[in-house]
């Protein structure tokens, strides 16, 4: 078992020290194909099914490069205010892992395809972050390991180990910031900021489904702290394939209270990537850090250098879609929100769900309704961000619309929600499966209001009497008898039509 280091409060921590963050996000690319052949690029699959001699490193195999990744690199480092490089080219990462069949990573080392770029972060309280970014390089993804038999899924104590190389060639970008400084106490919630504002410009982009949960985006945090007296940075930790914005401001927060804890102790930091603990937030060794030396990178033979031409970028960037900070501005204006309102749909995420959902032909004001009351409820009872809910906004404009055309009361229309969480289908075929259609045939709710009336004789005679409010109590049973599918105003009509 893994002794549970000791940490720091964090109070003393940002009273002492100053943090330096480096963030480096892996975005698996939404290609067809993966970035050196022709395998079908999709998530899951029977293991090793999506491979070829190319992916596999089989000799006399060679690649070819994914233009569409190319594309979609560019039109990265564009909405990132990147440089982009007018000459790049590929190199050879070399490392033996057994997830990776090459024994090298085909990746970019210091000939990047987008450099010198930046990211305004808006903060919870309205506070912007200038974040920097160092580079956004190509690169392919590795294999999965299973290791199997262990108490908590990592190679040590594991009996044996499944390698499955679906995944192994698919296009990634790695996003590198530089060093980020000054943001003291605040660093974590920057850290979050960050990979989400990332998180939804990628989705603008259209370049990604950005899934977390399926690895699609992955955080790799690198954090050191310095004294508050220092003029170097502090030795720092990598900790890997942070899948979650949640987990992201944990791993930072833990990792600064850990380090702080030892130098405070006489002790020094060890270079070394971690590894993070969902279930308690800590974070444990994982290998010594190497250096890029280490990998002996060295520029790949099989592919020729990438020279996009300056008329192709300028008409990618001449198609760039609207981007979210452009968007919150204009649903800012149509909407006519304050700063703050909109603040608080930006914190809880809402903003870009609602717009979607508002393109598919849902009025803001409906389509606000449903993101920040039931859907955000949904979304704190397991515990995720609003955008990992497993429903989209066209899902939700066809729920709206459903209601407004009467097939749907707003009781029937959360199963109906509760069924596309529960990956039942489409809404509409939800609402098959579960019979979940408004009740519209007056015959049928003539007899459950009969029922009702003959069930409350006191009730029903008190209605005849002029005492139209008691109505309601019939018309709840009606609701009660017919599984809430009744329209309540209906029901209203037809009792006091029988009894006045």
């Amino acid at each position: 078992m893994t002794a549970v280091a000791e940490t720091m409060d964090y109070a003393e921590v940002v009273e002492r020290f100053d943090p330096v963050l480096g963030l480096e996000v892996h975005v698996e690319l939404s290609t067809n194909t993966k970035m050196f052949c022709g395998c079908e690029n999709r998530f899951g699959g029977e293991p090793n099914t999506h491979v070829c001699p190319t992916c596999l490193g089989l000799p006399g195999a060679l690649p070819v490069v994914n233009g569409l990744a190319v594309e979609s690199a560019i039109r990265i480092g564009l909405a990132l205010n990147c440089e982009i490089a007018p000459w790049c080219r590929f190199a050879r990462k070399n490392y033996f892992y057994p997830d990776m069949p090459k024994n090298f990573q085909t990746s970019q080392y210091d000939e990047p395809i987008a450099f010198d770029g930046h990211l305004d972060v808006t903060l919870d309280d309205g506070e912007v972050v200038r974040i920097e970014i160092e580079r956004a390089h190509m690169e392919e993804d590795t294999g999965k390991s299973l290791h199997v038999g262990g108490a908590t899924g990592r190679i040590h104590g594991a009996e044996h180990s499944l390698l499955d190389y679906n995944r192994a060639g698919v296009p990634l970008i790695e996003i590198v910031t530089k060093p980020i400084t000054g943001t003291g106490a605040r660093a974590p919630e920057v850290a979050r900021a960050y990979v989400t504002a990332l998180r939804d410009l990628l989705r603008a982009l259209g370049v990604s489904d950005v899934r977390m949960d399926q690895g699609s985006l992955r955080c790799d945090a690198n954090v050191s702290l310095m004294a508050k007296d220092a003029a170097e940075f502090g030795t720092r930790t990598e900790t890997k394939n942070v899948n979650s914005l949640r987990s992201v401001e944990r791993a930072v927060r833990y990792e600064m209270t850990r380090q702080a804890a030892i130098l405070v102790a006489g002790g020094s930091i060890t270079q070394e990537t971690r590894h993070f603990q969902e279930a308690d937030g800590t974070t444990s060794p994982g290998r010594t850090k190497e250096t890029a030396e280490d990998y002996r990178y060295f520029p790949e033979p099989d592919l020729v250098p990438i020279a996009p031409s300056r008329e192709w970028v300028e008409e990618l960037r001449g198609t760039m879609p609207e981007l979210p900070w452009e968007r919150r501005k204009r649903v800012q204006a149509e909407w006519k929100l304050t700063d703050a309102e909109l603040r608080d749909l930006i914190n809880a995420g809402a903003v870009d769900l609602i717009a979607a959902t508002v393109d598919q032909g849902a009025s803001p004001a409906d389509a606000r309704g449903w993101w920040v009351s039931y859907l955000t409820q949904q979304a704190n009872k397991l515990g995720v961000e609003l955008g990992e809910l497993a429903i989209t906004p066209a899902q939700v404009a066809r729920v709206i619309a459903l209601v407004g055309e009467g097939t749907l009361t707003n009781k029937l229309a959360r199963e109906v929600v509760d069924g596309v969480l529960a990956g039942e289908g489409e809404p509409d075929e939800v609402v098959e499966k579960r019979g979940l259609k408004v009740v519209s045939d007056d015959s049928a709710l003539y007899k459950a209001v009969d029922e009702a009336l003959a069930a409350n004789p006191d009730i029903a005679e008190k209605i005849r009497g002029g005492k139209v409010q008691a109505a309601g109590k019939i018309v709840g049973d009606v609701m009660k008898a017919t599984k809430g599918q009744a329209d309540a105003k209906r029901v209203r009509e037809l009792v006091l039509e029988r009894c006045v």
